[in-house]
Parts: structure tokens; C-alpha cells; sequence
């Protein structure tokens, strides 16, 4: 009964034409610890289904309700995913810190974060601001990109 209404939910949202290509991304991706964290029904749907899912979309998907800690790895596999997709190359890390030091690091975490979030413009504040604040910042924030 599941999966009748999964796929009855797929063809009214207007995923039935990108359902028939083949999943490659979990394949692809699936020796990464963000993405193996995430639950077997993720990893199924379609590339444009996996970007747009939402923990509300989720639910009504399956009936069961993702967690605080779940939620998160979703958001972070999501942003993985872009990443890869958009072909972004991480910045290496020596660089990102003579960035950081020079009082660009707002730079560095823009492209890290392929302009998206507040880390960038809340760096480029504090590094107006005064330079210090922006490079203690800057370097505080680099635990978010390198493991």
C-alpha cells in the first residue's frame, strides 16, 4: 500500500518522468559517511526528488517522522550533493587559512559554501568591522569544511 501511494505521490508531483532513469547518485556517492547515514527510502529517490525532500515530505512519504539528528545528515547529504553536482572543488586547507589571515576569508567561505548561508556575509561583517574578529571567525568556522 506504500509504495501504491509513494508512486501515486511521485506522479501527481510531476516525478513521474524522472523516475524511470536509474539512481545512480547513491551509487555513486555511497561510499561517503554523509550519505550512508541516510535511511534506504533516500537513497531510492531520484536525484531532483532527493534535493527537494523536506522532513514534512518525508513523513507524508513514509509515515514516519525524521529526528533532530536525522534532519540534520539530510540538510548535510543535501548539501553534499549540490556540491558534487555543481562541480564545486573544496579550497585547500593551507589556503584557506593564508585567506582567513589576510582577512579574506569570507572569500574562501563563499566558495566553500558555494555562496549560500550566512557564514560568508557574517565574516565579511566582522572582517569590516575589525580585522580580527573576521580571521577568529574565519578560523573558527574551517572545522565546518575539513574533517
Amino acid at each position: 500500500m506504500k509504495k501504491i501511494l509513494l508512486f501515486s505521490l511521485f506522479l501527481i508531483m510531476g516525478f513521474g518522468a524522472k523516475a524511470v532513469n536509474s539512481v545512480s547518485w547513491a551509487q555513486q556517492f555511497g561510499d561517503e559517511p554523509k550519505i550512508q547515514m541516510l535511511t534506504p527510502e533516500m537513497t531510492h529517490l531520484v536525484v531532483d526528488q532527493f534535493l527537494a525532500l523536506t522532513p514534512k515530505a518525508y513523513k507524508e512519504m513514509t509515515g514516519d517522522k525524521l529526528g533532530l539528528k536525522k534532519t540534520l545528515q539530510l540538510k548535510a547529504a543535501q548539501k553534499f550533493i549540490k556540491a558534487k553536482m555543481n562541480g564545486a572543488e573544496d579550497i585547500d586547507k593551507g589556503l584557506y587559512i593564508v585567506l582567513a589571515i589576510l582577512g579574506l576569508g569570507f572569500i574562501a567561505m563563499g566558495l566553500m559554501d558555494d555562496w549560500e548561508g550566512n557564514n560568508w556575509w557574517v565574516n565579511i561583517i566582522l572582517t569590516f568591522l575589525c580585522w580580527i574578529p573576521g580571521v577568529i571567525h574565519a578560523l573558527m568556522k574551517m572545522k565546518d569544511y575539513y574533517p
